[in-house]
């Protein structure tokens, strides 16, 4: 049973590896040392009827390239005339996430999802990933005194207390800090796909990573 969900935590908060709030200014302390996980909670309803269009369609965009490269591609395959908000939105993402990554080649998804995709927790090898829920249940992630190795395990499972279990609020915008992020002292975040075979949900995802450095979808 999932404990909490960032829908909770409207005000900014500082835990020992999160940063979450209702500004983007947030996300800058994904470059802090203790933090891996930054939050970006916000309101969408103004993109929902777009939204919902995108992901009926079963939408599987994956673009790479400069930014103007995959903004071109982008509009080409949602047309601004009829997504002007959610074009828009992406647009400005993908700029935030290069602003934080000083990175000027990316990799972008936006896709329907019905499968559990990446179901247990784990960690990503990267260094840092945007990703947003537009519609359907958001990813699940734990604090990093959440994630002790399960040494009964023979296959060296993460011992998880579910009930210290956080999940993004859909429509919200986590950073996530992967394993070869550039600080030795940083530690990556343990996070999950949510569980929606079971009960036919689907999720619209938007993931946005470097060019040069992807693994895992969530």
């Amino acid at each position: 049973m999932i404990g909490q969900t960032d829908t909770l935590l409207t005000k900014p908060s500082i835990g020992a590896n999160w940063s979450i709030g209702t500004d983007t200014s947030i996300l800058h302390n994904i470059h802090n040392k203790e933090t891996n996980i930054g939050i970006y909670n916000r309101d969408i309803s103004d993109l929902q009827q777009e939204i919902l269009q995108v992901q009926e369609q079963n939408t599987e965009l994956k673009i790479s390239g400069s930014l103007e490269q995959i903004v071109k591609e982008l509009d080409r395959h949602l047309d601004p005339s009829i997504n002007p908000l959610l074009s828009k939105d992406i647009r400005d993402l993908l700029k935030h996430y290069q602003e934080l990554t000083g990175s000027d080649q990316f990799r972008l998804l936006l896709a329907t999802i019905n499968t559990n995709m990446c179901k247990k927790f784990h960690t990503d090898i990267n260094t840092l990933r945007l990703l947003c829920t537009y519609n359907g249940p958001g990813t699940l992630w734990v604090a990093d005194d959440n994630n002790t190795k399960d040494n009964g395990s023979s296959s060296g499972n993460l011992a998880i207390e579910e009930d210290r279990i956080h999940q993004v609020k859909t429509g919200s915008v986590a950073l996530l800090k992967g394993a070869i992020y550039p600080d030795d002292d940083s530690t990556a975040i343990v996070h999950r796909s949510p569980t929606i075979e079971e009960t036919g949900e689907r999720r619209l995802l938007l993931r946005i990573d470097t060019n040069e450095l992807s693994n895992f979808w969530n």
